[in-house]
């Protein structure tokens, strides 16, 4: 079983690389979500199969429950409103990650300063941030909030103060300067990193809001690939690493738009 894994998680990543490959162009950008979209069906359910968390059962109903809520979002979505609908996506992506390192975490909340802590601190961190970022975004653009930027005076020195205070609340978190109680800490860092969702999209307008977007959708995938660090997930690992780094690209050339 579990060569059969490691294989389907390879045809999985491979799949994954030739789905973004055809999103170049609009006459094979299609097949390229549908291709890309197979390669996800394999991962998820490669990796509930492994883990024997759920029967046939409640992979089969999970799919089913999944998939008609994802396929009449998509189809009842005008496309002009198709950022928003990104923008949610990449919240709900940012906070999948996020739980999966608070999960690991507090299983073992007293992990101490190491690669395996520092990660799961990372993937809270950046999917913390893209779950509020993201439903910010949604907010300005659907018309929820005011689509001005929101600003006041010292907000970047304060911006600058709570990355500070993220870093050590998590370096207090991890143990390093001891007395603290590990589990408070946490939560501490938990609530930091969603602040900061906030705070940093605030100030920017309705206008730009594709490309705060296209920056959060980064996000959510190096947030999945540090989900992947955190559970020894080679595909989530790469298909994280895929988002991120085309995410990142893609904020570039429009910013240079």
């Amino acid at each position: 079983m579990d060569t059969m894994v490691e294989v389907i998680y390879l045809l999985s990543a491979t799949l994954f690389v030739v789905g973004l490959k055809r999103l170049q162009s609009p006459a094979t950008a299609r097949a390229g979500n549908a291709i890309a979209a197979f390669a996800m069906f394999l991962a998820i359910v490669a990796t509930v199969v492994d883990t024997e968390i759920l029967t046939w059962n409640g992979i089969l109903i999970g799919v089913a429950i999944g998939g008609l809520v994802g396929g009449i979002t998509a189809r009842r979505v005008e496309m002009t409103d198709m950022p928003q609908l990104v923008g949610i996506f990449n919240g709900f992506g940012g906070a999948a990650s996020a739980l999966v390192a608070v999960a690991e975490f507090l299983g073992t909340p007293t992990i101490g300063v190491g690669t395996t802590g520092v990660t799961i601190l990372i993937g809270t961190a950046i999917g913390g941030v893209t779950f509020t970022g993201s439903f910010l975004a949604f907010a300005k653009l659907q018309g929820l909030m005011t689509g001005d930027p929101i600003t006041f005076p010292g907000q970047n020195i304060l911006n600058a103060l709570l990355f500070l205070g993220v870093l050590a609340v998590g370096a207090m978190t991890l143990g390093a300067f001891g007395g603290q109680d590990p589990l408070t800490m946490f939560y501490v860092f938990c609530g930091l990193a969603m602040l900061m969702g906030v705070l940093l999209v605030i100030p920017i307008g309705g206008a730009d809001m594709p490309v705060v977007i296209s920056l959060l959708n980064s996000y959510s995938g190096l947030a999945a690939s540090a989900a992947g660090f955190v559970i020894g997930n080679m595909v989530l690992i790469i298909s994280g690493a895929l988002v991120g780094a085309s995410g990142l690209i893609l904020t570039q050339l429009m910013c240079k738009a």
